[in-house]
């Protein structure tokens, strides 16, 4: 299988999770729009989706999936979103598709998170993918050099400012993303407190102890892992 039919796979196996009258976290980029082409398809009139970025919440209004916004709920009864990398115990990376943030509060405000990904996210530590840290845009500069000092703590690389074709990424909240591509990551916790320290960091893409469940797509069809 490709990685895509890997993708595929989880996602329309996530999409079987969800009953009648539940709230649905809807995750954020490829594999995620599996599961959201997916539970459309299953045809669910009762539901109501909260989207965790806007291209989401786009394909979902054409699919014809309700929406509601995270403050129209108290709870989210299942959030369902890819990851970049599932590390020992199903901790992620995240932030690929810098909507980092808004899938944080989603997943937070969940009683239930399962990640779906294809066969080649499962690793033996974090790290291989850059770890991706959203910032505000006021003294960004500032903010990277202490994420700098940081990293030099961790004995990793600094930070770099994510750019495209448009210029600097932005984010649907107006921020900014710096990436540090590490190789490997050997205390994602101490890691994660002292990011999260750094006045300027809105949050960052290490999602600890979160996952309750990954539906990994294999060659031999999808895996459930448990922490």
């Amino acid at each position: 299988m490709s990685a895509d039919d890997q993708k595929r796979a989880s996602g329309e196996a996530a999409a079987e999770l969800v009953e009648s009258g539940m709230t649905v976290g809807l995750g954020t980029g490829s594999t995620a729009a599996w599961f959201v082409k997916a539970l459309a398809a299953r045809g669910l009139k009762d539901i109501r989706g909260v989207p965790t970025s806007e291209a989401t919440a786009n394909l979902a209004r054409e699919l014809g999936i309700p929406l509601a916004a995270l403050d129209d709920v108290k709870t989210i009864d299942l959030t369902v979103d890819g990851a970049d990398e599932i590390g020992p115990g199903l901790s992620l990376i995240k932030g690929g598709g810098a909507a980092l943030l808004r899938e944080k509060l989603v997943w937070e405000a969940s009683t239930r998170c399962v990640v779906i990904a294809d066969a080649a996210k499962k690793v033996e530590a974090l790290g291989k993918f850059p770890l991706p840290i959203e910032v505000v845009r006021f003294g960004h500069v500032h903010t990277s050099w202490r994420l700098a000092d940081i990293a030099a703590e961790f004995d990793l690389p600094p930070p770099r400012l994510r750019q495209a074709d448009r210029g600097m990424v932005v984010t649907d909240g107006g921020n900014l993303i710096y990436d540090i591509a590490s190789g490997r990551i050997d205390d994602p916790t101490a890691l994660a407190a002292a990011l999260k320290s750094v006045t300027g960091v809105v949050d960052h893409g290490l999602f600890l102890d979160l996952a309750d469940e990954a539906l990994v797509g294999t060659d031999d069809g999808v895996v459930r892992l448990v922490p």
